[in-house]
């Protein structure tokens, strides 16, 4: 196997390399990394998307018990498309102690320490077993993870603690909030703008949906939670399309919306007030002169929250690897609910920073890449204990 002894670095620009966009496929990425998991005498299994054109792999590595840890994170990156960078964003390019390169914060780079740490960990003598988990699709509603958790759950013995690597700068996180998103197509009826009786404006629909949606997001700030910053649930329309021309009434309008809900509300509140405030308000009179006049709305995704665990099993380990005395909270979401559900002690910790995510120039500190580096190799001391 080539390519056997690279250090972390080395490894971080080697996954940086592949333009894994959550638009393309990511199998070089995960072919590469099955064969070097693979001759290290890893227990690899795949599951793919319903194209074949993306997969997620879950390498295992020492005893094949129930029990161990999983260490987690997504292969996809964000396009660079619109932004200006000082380097190229696929070639890791060192600066001033920094890495800069696409996904070097947003999470090549706890996937690559973890990878470039496997020859360590299968040279140990493992008594719990460290899983690496590559998922594709997270970066467009964590649509691929769900596939390898119900494989691991079905076909292996079911881990104890999932860490999930996103940046947190190697700061303990126990709570997130969850992410629900969704598209809204309306269909009106196209007139000429001077007869609009003979026709339905589907962007004034759209309008007063959207005026809807910021009214709902205005009386969630009055509901918070000072663990979070923001502290209450968040409300936004992304994008909206609609209309031909000044002079058209326009037949159809579409918007995608979504919000960010703390963990301690009902997190379906907002999609029904939506979908009874279309079907009792907008749509009468969308159809006063257009019967076949609709509203429908679509999910795109839906990612449950973190919850923090009394007495989590992961929150303590990360505790003692780290010597953190604190948790917080943080308002970007993760797969890491998703691991929660399926019964594994859940946390997130990872080295880089959220700040730097979906950025031009993204980079990471390299002290963060040896802060991960001393974490893992921590790790798989613990993961030698006898329990």
């Amino acid at each position: 196997m080539t390519d056997a002894t690279l250090d972390p670095k080395e490894m971080i620009a080697r996954l940086i390399a592949f333009p894994t966009v959550s638009s393309r496929s990511n199998l070089d990425l995960i072919d590469w990394v099955e064969e070097r998991l693979t001759g290290l005498g890893a227990r690899c299994r795949r599951t793919a998307n319903a194209e074949g054109t993306k997969a997620n792999l879950f390498a295992s590595i020492g005893p094949d018990i129930p029990g161990g840890i999983v260490l987690s994170g997504h292969s996809d990156v964000v396009p660079v498309e619109g932004q200006t960078w000082s380097s190229d964003p696929f070639t890791l390019t060192e600066r001033d102690g920094r890495l800069y390169g696409r996904g070097t914060a947003d999470m090549k780079s706890f996937l690559a320490i973890a990878l470039a740490l496997a020859p360590e960990f299968a040279a140990r003598p493992l008594r719990r077993p460290i899983h690496l988990a590559f998922s594709y699709d997270e970066e467009v509603g964590c649509l691929g993870v769900g596939r390898l958790i119900e494989d691991m759950t079905a076909n292996l013995p079911l881990p104890d603690l999932a860490i999930i690597g996103e940046p947190t700068d190697m700061r303990l996180v126990t709570g997130h909030k969850a992410i629900h998103a969704f598209r809204t197509s309306i269909t009106g009826r196209p007139a000429h703008s001077s007869q609009p009786h003979r026709g339905a404006g589907a962007i004034f629909a759209a309008g007063r949906m959207i005026e809807k949606l910021w009214q709902l997001g205005q009386e969630k700030r009055q509901e918070t939670d000072p663990r979070f910053e923001p502290p209450w649930t968040t409300v936004q329309v992304g994008t909206i399309e609609g209309g031909t021309a000044l002079n058209i009434l326009p037949g159809a309008c579409s918007f995608v919306w979504e919000y960010r809900s703390l963990p301690s509300e009902d997190a379906t509140d907002i999609h029904r007030r939506m979908e009874a405030f279309a079907q009792e308000e907008v749509l009468p009179a969308l159809r006063e002169f257009a019967p076949e006049a609709d509203i429908v709305t679509e999910p795109i995704a839906a990612v449950p929250p973190l919850r923090p665990e009394r007495e989590g099993a992961a929150e303590a380990l990360v505790r003692r690897l780290t010597g953190a005395n604190e948790s917080r909270m943080v308002a970007f979401t993760t797969e890491g609910g998703l691991f929660q559900q399926a019964g594994l002690s859940t946390v997130v910790c990872g080295p880089g920073s959220i700040d730097q995510a979906h950025q031009p120039d993204e980079f990471i500190e390299l002290s963060q890449v040896e802060a991960c580096t001393a974490f893992l190799r921590r790790l798989a001391d613990w993961a030698c204990e006898v329990e």
